[in-house]
């Protein structure tokens, strides 16, 4: 009897590489896209963007561990799966990819050209889209506020990298951070830990009364 031996690299490819066949079946309509357009998908807990570049592709910049961990073109050139998404975020690793309507959507309903509602800016030319989104195919380093895949698509499609969700982000943090009830927490903390260590002094209190000082005053 023969027993197969796998090694880490296979094991970690069974892992991260979607189980189930794929089938190009007719859920997305292609007729509805057009070389150049914004497609938007909600997955996991966020928002993905990519640029249609026609004949079922789309390019998108997409977090994946994958190819920083193995050398199998095949299981890399597969649907990125959540897994291999999210430990892409934690390690910024990301590349900007080509992949069918299907598989960028990942189930989920597309939006087509939602952002033309947000943006200030004109779009593009569709062509021009596409040929900007296409220049910029391969590995890069990801960042979760600073270069995700709407910057990709903004720049792309309007000229300006910028991300909406990011915004939105950085609002909600600020409005927690910088709350009134954020400014009593963090001196009733600082005070509390001063006199669990019992350390009353100008090297303590002038840090902790400055730290709620900005933060009330920001608020």
């Amino acid at each position: 009897m023969q027993i197969a031996i796998m090694f880490p690299f296979q094991l970690l490819n069974l892992f991260f590489v979607a189980s189930k066949d794929k089938e190009e079946d007719s859920k997305y309509d292609l007729s509805r896209y057009k070389r150049g357009d914004l497609l938007e998908v909600p997955r996991t807990l966020f928002t993905h963007f990519g640029i249609y570049l026609g004949d079922n592709r789309v390019a998108h910049l997409i977090p994946d561990i994958l190819p920083a961990i193995s050398k199998n073109k095949s299981a890399i050139a597969q649907m990125v799966t959540n897994n291999r998404l999210i430990l892409g975020v934690i390690t910024k690793v990301a590349s900007i990819r080509v992949d069918t309507v299907t598989d960028f959507a990942y189930g989920s309903e597309i939006l087509v050209n939602h952002t033309d509602k947000l943006c200030s800016q004109p779009p593009l030319d569709g062509d021009e889209v596409a040929r900007r989104a296409e220049k910029l195919l391969g590995s890069i380093t990801y960042s979760l506020l600073w270069y995700n895949c709407e910057h990709y698509v903004m720049y792309c499609r309007y000229g300006m990298a910028i991300s909406y969700q990011t915004y939105q982000f950085c609002t909600t943090v600020r409005k927690i951070v910088c709350s009134r009830m954020s400014a009593y927490l963090t001196a009733l903390c600082g005070a509390g830990i001063m006199l669990y260590l019992d350390s009353l002094t100008p090297l303590t209190i002038l840090p902790t009364l400055l730290i709620a000082f900005t933060i009330w005053m920001a608020s």
